[in-house]
């Protein structure tokens, strides 16, 4: 059952591979565009390498240990009237959570507070505090839920001109190219390599920067990466191992995991910028001048208010392409909430389903980061096409929308989606990289799927802040 990738009810291995396979058709198409081909070279994903990629950071190993765990208070809390799930592997997450229950950073003590407070109570009372957590939701109830409508309505891979204007969908983020509700279907290097595709933008250059043939299809492209945890991380990386020099832009005061660090950011460089002061900003505006993408995971309208949004980024560089993902949306009473994969799955029903399919007691979410890595691989996607369209545009990819996409491909009968194996590290050795780095030797998965004639990958570790 290796067709099926991971074990779920959910279609997992097959969106894994679309979403690959979406990335790779449009780096394939800018492929052809530099170096004068008259049509896409074919692109090759496999469901198993593709689903395997979407599980990265748990195959991560440093001299052979694991690199990255959840942090103790993290995890699914039975409350009064159902689940909760803290996110707290930020320092200050845990320390909000638990002052909003009143109690030390201890699990019992969580545990108990949480059992004596209503589900959707705690959730709201946790997120206007600035934490960050989910309360679970069958899927009925999330349907119900007004911000589920805003995020149906939209294309998975929304386009708009980036000084604002009507948005349309990107070729890659739906069946066929056209429509707006996030539906999926399957894609290949000849259904996306047209010009032409839906939207005011059109089909122009594939970019304003002189580029000359490469084996690598985005070499010369510089991206900026303000990103952190997986899915931005993992939409930077996909692009490095499309050739694109892609710049980390950290934060010397925001935290980060260093094992999903020491994962993500192959094939990246490294800057700290602090963006809230004078010299940062203008720091950071000199190198958006001269790139081609910014990546960027901040809430929707953070950096507007630094001055930082897409029409600030715009007015000085009006060819960039702006990437932002984010947990449930840009619209709608959810927009600026705070999430992570792990709690949109409990949010939108995919963790509530996932415990009625298996019979247990407890949520059971996605065998993978699914919406994060799926998110980051269409991010991708999206801003290779908007290269290809000649810049100029916006490009929009939430978490729950990923979710949407999930969904809407149906799913497996659980006597056969529950039954398909669940890799450990030993069953995926033929899809492993190893390589020695400052930490020690780095073992990863390696870049998933195969453009015909072109280089794919990643070169060198990490690199480590």
């Amino acid at each position: 059952m290796d067709d099926l990738g991971l074990p779920s009810v959910f279609r997992v291995g097959e969106f894994a591979a679309w979403t690959v396979t979406a990335a790779h058709a449009q780096a394939a198409a800018f492929f052809a565009a530099r170096n004068g081909l008259s049509a896409p070279p074919e692109v090759r994903v496999g469901v198993r390498e593709a689903a395997i990629a979407f599980r990265s950071e748990r195959y991560l190993r440093v001299d052979g240990e694991a690199a990255f765990e959840w942090a103790p208070l993290s995890g699914d809390y039975e409350a009064a009237d159902g689940w909760v799930r803290l996110h707290c592997n930020f320092e200050h997450h845990a320390a909000i959570a638990c002052r909003v229950l009143g109690v030390p950073q201890e699990r019992d003590a969580v545990a108990a507070a949480v059992r004596r407070r209503g589900r959707f109570e705690l959730e709201d009372a946790i997120a206007q505090a600035g934490g960050v957590a989910a309360a679970m939701r069958t899927r009925e109830e999330w349907l119900a839920h007004p911000q589920s409508a805003v995020v149906a309505g939209r294309p998975v891979v929304a386009m708009a001109p980036l000084g604002g204007g009507e948005v349309f969908a990107a070729d890659c983020g739906v069946a066929g190219g056209t429509g707006g509700t996030g539906g999926i279907g399957s894609v290949g290097s000849a259904g996306l390599a047209g010009a032409g595709g839906s939207g005011p933008a059109g089909g122009a250059a594939i970019t304003n920067r002189e580029l000359v043939p490469s084996s690598r299809p985005l070499s010369g492209i510089r991206v900026l990466d303000l990103t952190r945890i997986i899915a931005g991380p993992n939409a930077g990386r996909v692009l490095a191992g499309h050739g694109a020099d892609v710049t980390m832009v950290r934060s010397p005061l925001l935290p980060t995991i260093r094992g999903l660090d020491l994962d993500l950011n192959v094939g990246k460089a490294l800057r700290f910028l602090d963006l809230r002061t004078d010299a940062g900003h203008a720091a950071f505006l000199d190198l958006v001048r001269d790139a081609d993408i910014v990546l960027q995971s901040y809430r929707p309208g953070a950096l507007a208010k630094l001055g930082l949004g897409p029409a600030d980024l715009a007015a000085v560089n009006p060819n960039l392409v702006h990437v932002s993902i984010s947990a449930y949306g840009a619209d709608g009473p959810w927009d600026g909430r705070r999430g992570f994969d792990s709690l949109v799955q409990m949010a939108t029903g995919i963790a509530e389903e996932g415990m009625r399919a298996a019979g247990a007691e407890r949520p059971v979410p996605l065998p993978a980061q699914v919406l994060d890595h799926g998110a980051g691989w269409l991010a991708a996607a999206g801003a290779i096409e908007a290269l290809r369209r000649g810049g100029g545009l916006a490009v929009d990819v939430s978490l729950a929308g990923v979710g949407h996409a999930v969904d809407s491909l149906g799913r497996l009968d659980p006597a056969v989606g529950l039954a398909v194996p669940d890799p450990a590290l030993s069953d995926v050795e033929d899809l492993l990289l190893r390589e020695p780095s400052a930490v020690g030797e780095l073992t990863r998965v390696r870049f998933p799927g195969s453009v015909a004639g072109a280089a794919l990958g990643w070169s060198g570790p990490p690199p480590l802040g």
